[in-house]
């Protein structure tokens, strides 16, 4: 009951910190991908080599991570600036002379 508690708190905090970042900066980008790389990288290793694989897994996957989030940054979409209508948008009609000549 511990053990889901604890994940079930990791899990939402994880999701929570998510929504933190800035998806257009390599920057972030890195650090995001080079930490969930290492966690990654030392649950595989500490599956396959137990601890110094795990370690080994934790720095390799942290150093592929960090690459990969830096090098798959996308590219900032343009600014949207405000464009006011057309000038004939908000003028009235022409007036018919009640005159004819």
């Amino acid at each position: 009951m511990k053990l889901l508690r604890t994940a079930a708190l990791a899990l939402v905090t994880c999701g929570a910190l998510s929504a933190c970042t800035n998806p257009y900066d390599p920057g972030q980008r890195a650090l995001g991908g080079g930490a969930i790389g290492a966690g990654a990288g030392a649950a595989i290793g500490g599956l396959a080599g137990g601890g110094r694989g795990a370690l080994a897994g934790a720095l390799l996957g942290g150093a592929v991570g960090a690459v990969g989030g830096a090098a798959t940054t996308p590219t900032p979409p343009p600014p949207t600036y405000y464009q006011a209508p057309p000038p004939t948008y908000y003028q009235a009609p022409p007036q018919q002379s009640p005159y004819r000549y």
